[in-house]
């Protein structure tokens, strides 16, 4: 046995293998526990639109939480327009007073209702945040006017102030909420699709460029280095319809919602895939093998970046700027329009045809800098040269 052991030992690949498990170690500690400080401390990015259509509470309402809620809030001039700017992410919940709110508290029948909607098609974390938020809300005022209106009844019936407050206490609920939410995500499995899809197309595609890399040095003495780019740069296109092709099918075979249908949900996904794997040979053309190390530090910045666990507004200044140069952070805005719905994917579809069309014009450009080998016929072979 020891033997054995000296003899992998003395192999470098077994020294790479063991330098490569450390590296993930330091790189994900270092880059997850700096991605995600101070998330908590980052509400305050989240943003609430309130609709006001009554005058009377409604107006008091809306006053308190603009002063009190840890959120940016911001007015808006219709419900229509409101849940317009839900439906995009530009807001991440819409809080409605009602026209008849305030006569509603104030009388003897229903109660008044506040009516907050919520867009699903987002990291789990944010319904969790904001169905937390709408429950205080209505906590809060409905204490405030059972307070308010108790009190004014009986004060009027002349009763003694201590007794006001008793009574005024333990009265019935005048405050109920009416959550709603839009693009609904059918299980926490279909939630952490979007997660998935990234995390097996960035890893899948770091492997498959290694795998080409080798290739690639192998065949540097037979075929010329615009014919080896040229040819990974096919066999990159063909292989991600193919990968995304399964893909897709097995999401939605094993239960897997998509809003948008099975063509846009496989079509979209080639794309991703194809920019990841022309991002990671990038660095593979760069650096050699040497170039994993980065697609390390590219797998794990774009998990924490990307979306799909944290809002990248509850991310650092730094984090959520990076996020914009990332081609994970378009691959999980499209994938969740496309699941659970919201806009089209026209937006996230071009960043990523830029990002892809900048990977493959500066591993061009690694290419034509690079000496290569001459390339010589092996004796039998039937590749014919290409250009050195």
């Amino acid at each position: 046995m020891g033997e054995a052991i000296k003899a992998f030992m003395k192999r470098p690949t077994t020294k790479i293998g063991i330098i490569t498990a450390l590296m993930f170690q330091v790189i994900f500690s270092l880059i997850w526990m700096t991605g995600y400080n101070g998330v908590t401390d980052n509400t305050k990015n989240l943003r609430i639109a309130i609709v006001n259509e009554d005058t009377q509470m409604g107006s008091k309402v809306q006053e308190q939480l603009e002063k009190n809620l840890p959120f940016h809030v911001e007015k808006s001039s219709s419900i229509e327009a409101a849940r317009e700017q839900l439906n995009n992410r530009e807001i991440q919940m819409v809080v409605h007073i009602p026209a008849d709110f305030s006569a509603k508290v104030a009388g003897p029948g229903q109660p008044g209702e506040l009516k907050y909607y919520l867009n699903e098609s987002n990291p789990a974390t944010i319904k969790s945040i904001m169905t937390g938020v709408s429950a205080q809300i209505t906590a809060t005022v409905n204490k405030q006017a059972i307070e308010a209106g108790a009190a004014g009844i009986l004060t009027q019936a002349k009763m003694p102030g201590e007794q006001v407050s008793a009574i005024s206490g333990g009265l019935s609920e005048r405050v109920i909420s009416n959550v709603q939410t839009d693009n609904k995500v059918e299980g926490m499995n279909n939630q952490m699709v979007p997660m998935m899809m990234v995390l097996a197309s960035y890893v899948g595609a770091m492997i498959m460029g290694m795998n080409m890399e080798q290739s690639s040095m192998a065949l540097s003495g037979q075929v010329g280095k615009w014919r080896r780019f040229g040819a990974r740069t096919i066999i990159n296109a063909v292989s991600a319809l193919v990968v995304a092709l399964v893909g897709s099918s097995l999401v939605l075979a094993l239960g897997g919602q998509s809003e948008q249908g099975f063509l846009t949900m496989w079509l979209f996904q080639s794309l991703f895939v194809m920019v990841f794997m022309f991002v990671s040979q990038l660095f593979l053309l760069l650096f050699g093998m040497a170039g994993m190390l980065f697609n390390i530090i590219m797998l794990s910045a774009q998990l924490v970046t990307s979306g799909a666990m944290v809002p990248r507004e509850l991310l650092s200044d730094f984090y959520f700027s990076l996020s914009s140069y990332l081609p994970a952070t378009y691959a999980v805005e499209g994938n969740m329009n496309i699941l659970f719905g919201g806009p089209s994917v026209g937006e996230a579809s071009l960043a990523l045809v830029i990002i892809g069309l900048v990977a493959i014009v500066l591993g061009a450009g690694v290419t034509a800098v690079r000496r290569a080998p001459q390339p010589q016929r092996q004796p039998g072979s039937d590749i014919s040269p290409g250009l050195a």
